[in-house]
């Protein structure tokens, strides 16, 4: 299985697919920040990512996805630093055989990306950060920084 992941400050641009002859199916995902968080209006999401530990958290999704579904590929792209209201955070892409194994990995793919990756966000207001009630999760040790310091800042992305 071929994947891709990038990590990006960058508007998110279509790119078209390059597929194999028995490929049925493809699955693009957007996800697209709201207006509102919480029930406040916001202007944008801040992310924020550990990326050592996201590319790791990522190639285990891939594999575990890999054994489990017959998919030719998957590209992911995540967006980090500040993404306005409307605009896409993340493109999700899965080619398989079969719409519903596509679906499957897709929804799959999503589930664990918002329960393991270190990706973590805060909403943006007009001129000010505020941070997004939830859990932050502790950083294992091998990817904290040398000062011992737990990078993750609030919330995990949605």
């Amino acid at each position: 299985m071929k994947t891709q992941l990038t990590l990006s400050p960058e508007p998110i641009t279509e790119v078209p697919p390059a597929i194999s002859d028995g490929m049925g199916a493809v699955v693009v995902f957007h996800g697209v920040v709201r207006g509102t968080e919480d029930g406040e209006s916001i202007a944008a999401i801040h992310y924020e990512a550990n990326e050592t530990m996201a590319r790791h958290q990522f190639e285990l999704i891939f594999t575990a996805i890999e054994n489990q579904w017959p998919v030719e590929s998957i590209r992911l792209v995540h967006r980090v630093g500040e993404v306005a209201v409307n605009e896409a955070s993340l493109r999700v892409e899965v080619i398989a055989p079969h719409r519903a194994e596509a679906f499957a990995a897709c929804q799959f793919l999503i589930a664990e990306m918002k329960a393991k990756v270190p990706i973590w966000k805060r909403a943006v207001r007009e001129g000010h950060a505020v941070r997004v009630h939830g859990r932050a999760q502790r950083v294992p040790t091998q990817f904290q920084s040398p000062q011992g310091n737990d990078p993750s800042p609030s919330r995990r992305a949605k």
